[in-house]
């Protein structure tokens, strides 16, 4: 009776005791393997609504960055999803202000080449008036904006498939140098 108590009193039922009234130790084993599986569906549980909630915050989308360099007279700053998620919209663009002296004849970028693979592009804007790729880094050409400041945009998403974002790089090229850069990283939550 009392081994076939003590299962019972293991599932909620009151502990058996001792002829003399007393708790056996092999109640206070089952009491105790009752606890720490009740702890740890606690914990589990407690788990699952922090992930809840960091995904309602946001957590796990589209955060975007700035990185910036100088060089040569121009400011160079590239706007770039640190994080993003598959299938979702993401912002990414180059903004660079030329020195006094202005652009000249064109404006030469140079996208390293691997970063877009994860993207799904719309395309461009403004598009480029030329492009070429070496493999390594994508070149591309535009007229030259009146004044100083030239912006570029990119309309695009992350690649549904996507599970593995990438580093880029941007460097702005004149007679066929670099004279700034900017190097950036996107990771993709899951």
């Amino acid at each position: 009776m009392n081994a076939r108590g003590r299962e019972q009193g293991g599932r909620g039922e009151p502990a058996p005791r001792s002829p003399d009234g007393q708790t056996t130790s092999g109640d206070v084993a089952d009491r105790a393997r009752g606890s720490v599986a009740q702890g740890v569906r606690r914990l589990i549980v407690v788990a699952l609504l922090l992930v809840v909630v960091a995904g309602g915050a946001g957590s796990f989308g589209v955060r975007t960055s700035r990185a910036s360099a100088s060089g040569g007279g121009y400011e160079l700053t590239v706007t770039y999803p640190r994080t993003a998620r598959a299938g979702l919209d993401a912002q990414w663009g180059v903004d660079l202000t030329a020195p006094p002296e202005g652009f000249g004849d064109q404006v030469v970028l140079a996208v390293s080449s691997d970063y877009f693979t994860f993207w799904e592009e719309q395309g461009f804007s403004p598009g480029p008036a030329q492009e070429t790729s070496d493999g390594t880094w994508d070149y591309m050409t535009f007229d030259p904006p009146p004044g100083r400041r030239f912006s570029l945009s990119f309309d695009g998403y992350v690649q549904p498939s996507s599970q593995r974002g990438g580093d880029g790089e941007v460097a702005v090229l004149t007679g066929g140098r670099r004279v700034v850069s900017v190097a950036f990283s996107t990771w993709l939550a899951p």
